[in-house]
């Protein structure tokens, strides 16, 4: 080749260079510009987001206290957070950056999260700052039917709009986001999963209520109270009972008296299936303060309602179950309430005089029992009678049946199918989709030592088998604080281990459903466990003894059915205090 023609060649080659650079030059400004508008876009939208997050907190508050006015403002300024986050990842630059490889899922996630905030804010919010809770609850002893139906339809689109949202961001994948994004889509799961639980069950109040109170004909309920000194495992015996008649919105307490006036019975009145006889034997049956031997609260009611049935009663149309804790919590918002010739009830001392002081005042069964009915009378007609802040009075009830020590149960098929997923209900599900461990509670010897019980428990889920199995690890620790002597015969025990301050804890661990129980240990060491099955759960039954002032600690390894899900959750029996829980939830499998 000629000098010449080899120097025109270069010519061409350093064109076409030059060219080539920069068109990758022009091509790589166009990303930097494009990739730093989308990350000013996307800071925008995160500082929209946080902002809400903060607007949301200060608006809950505002709601639980009555500020309506402020709920309002609060509204506002919400709603314009979350609009301008749903603008900023609305626009066709985002949408495309959400199909990228690599960035892509980020930004979809947080497309999504953004248009959920925006539609709890448009559409479920309002109508939550402006229920006024006093439609949901009786006033001088009624409740406002009328006002109640007004409220439905805002009530039925807030719940529709947060399971619409709770749903749609449960379709998000987690996999491959940056840990920032990651979390919050976590944390907004949680988040919706306890909102959702509030609304469905204002929206299951207004559509049950008018019924469960008389609009289409009188109703009777038994209504039972759960004296948690003897542990049973929905919380208490059943100590005492109160007949409630509702009557067009109207509520009245019309008879009262101690559990021991139900009978004890040779045979169970109803039959018991195969199962429960062969954990409980034909106890549940035959008194009724075993009815709740079982933690299902729906076979309780109906075994405690055909006994009251039996002495005289009638047929009542629910029974309703609650505790000493849960009138401590009635009691912060309606204040405190005179017994006649008793102690006056408080919040901070209710359940120390009730479990506590009641034994040293009182010596005889008959007189206790009879006292714990009247307080039961006493705060009832005070809640009905005083004019309250229902707000309070909400806050109260949703707290007890968080806790699950309010229950209830409707003799009307219907009723009953709208509250069997609420924990209202006590149902113990026979399907799940998170890993449920129950650790249940009875006493074993007749004592009243239950006060003295304190009570922790850890589940820690394991790693995943090959058939996509896990291990759960449960460690529980029962302490006693009880003195070792001074206590009057009805607390003690019947001295089964041969010491009547020890209390016996019979502790039933329920599996998650198609798991089961593997091994335990007690102290460090291994200990043999009874068994059986209760609604497509495997039981491990163990026999605890806690002496004055000592503390055991149980160990059980608990199996999950194949592809069972990373979380985990604890259903435990009520105490007189609150159990002290940790529970560590893990990856789904293949993540």
């Amino acid at each position: 080749m000629s000098p010449r023609r080899r120097t025109a060649r270069r010519r061409v080659v350093r064109r076409q260079l030059r060219r080539a650079l920069l068109t990758a030059l022009v091509v790589g400004c166009l990303l930097a510009v494009a990739g730093g508008w989308l990350g000013l876009r996307g800071w925008q939208a995160g500082g929209h987001l946080e902002n809400a997050a903060s607007l949301a907190r200060e608006l809950s508050q505002q709601v639980l206290d009555g500020e309506t006015a402020q709920a309002r403002r609060t509204l506002e300024a919400l709603q314009q957070q979350t609009a301008a986050a749903r603008s900023r990842t609305g626009d066709v630059g985002w949408r495309a950056a959400g199909s990228a490889p690599y960035g892509g899922r980020n930004m979809a996630a947080v497309r999504e999260l953004a248009v959920g905030v925006d539609d709890l804010a448009r559409r479920a919010f309002p109508a939550l700052v402006e229920l006024n809770p006093q439609t949901l609850l009786p006033s001088s002893g009624r409740l406002d039917l009328a006002a109640l139906r007004g409220a439905m339809p805002t009530l039925v689109e807030a719940d529709s709009t947060v399971h619409q949202v709770r749903d749609r961001i449960l379709t998000v994948p987690t996999s491959g986001l940056v840990p920032t994004v990651r979390d919050a889509v976590s944390q907004l799961r949680a988040e919706l999963d306890r909102l959702a639980e509030v609304t469905s069950a204002v929206r299951r109040s207004g559509a049950l209520l008018p019924t469960l109170l008389g609009a289409n004909g009188t109703r009777t309920y038994l209504a039972v109270f759960q004296n948690l000194a003897e542990p049973r495992a929905t919380g208490g015996i059943f100590g005492a009972y109160a007949v409630i008649r509702a009557s067009k919105g109207e509520v009245k307490l019309v008879k009262q008296g101690p559990a021991t006036d139900l009978n004890t019975y040779g045979k169970p009145p109803l039959p018991l299936s195969r199962e429960l006889r062969a954990l409980y034997t034909d106890l549940p049956g035959i008194y009724p303060a075993d009815v709740n031997l079982t933690p299902h609260f729906p076979t309780a009611a109906t075994l405690i309602r055909e006994m009251y049935r039996r002495v005289g009663g009638g047929t009542v149309d629910g029974v309703l179950a609650t505790d000493p804790v849960a009138l401590s919590y009635l009691l912060k918002a309606i204040g405190p309430v005179p017994v006649p010739g008793h102690p006056t009830l408080t919040a901070p001392t209710v359940v120390r005089t009730l479990l506590s002081d009641t034994y040293r005042r009182l010596d005889k069964p008959a007189q206790q029992d009879n006292y714990f009915a009247a307080s039961a009378r006493a705060v009832f007609d005070a809640l009905l009678k005083r004019p309250v802040n229902p707000r309070a009075v909400a806050q109260a009830v949703n707290t007890a049946v968080a806790e699950r020590r309010i229950l209830f149960w409707s003799a009307h098929a219907g009723e009953q199918r709208e509250l069997v997923d609420s924990r209202l209900a006590g149902v113990l599900p026979e399907q799940e989709s998170v890993q449920n461990v129950g650790v249940f509670l009875n006493d074993g010897s007749g004592a009243k030592l239950g006060y003295y019980l304190h009570r922790s428990a850890e589940l820690t889920v394991g790693d995943c088998r090959a058939d996509g199995s896990r291990e759960l690890h449960l460690r529980l620790t029962l302490r006693s604080s009880a003195p070792s002597s001074g206590l009057s015969k009805s607390v003690r025990g019947l001295a089964l281990s041969g010491d009547p301050y020890t209390a016996r804890v019979l502790v039933s661990v329920f599996s998650p459903v198609r798991g089961s129980p593997l091994r335990a240990r007690l102290d460090g060491k291994a200990t043999p466990m009874g068994g059986g099955v209760e609604r497509g759960r495997r039981v491990g039954v163990l026999v605890v003894d806690v002496g004055p002032g000592r503390t055991r600690v149980l160990e059980m390894g608990l199996l999950t059915p194949p592809k069972a899900s990373g979380e985990a959750e604890l259903w435990l029996t009520p105490g007189p205090t609150p159990w002290t829980t940790r529970v560590s939830s893990a990856p789904a499998c293949g993540q």
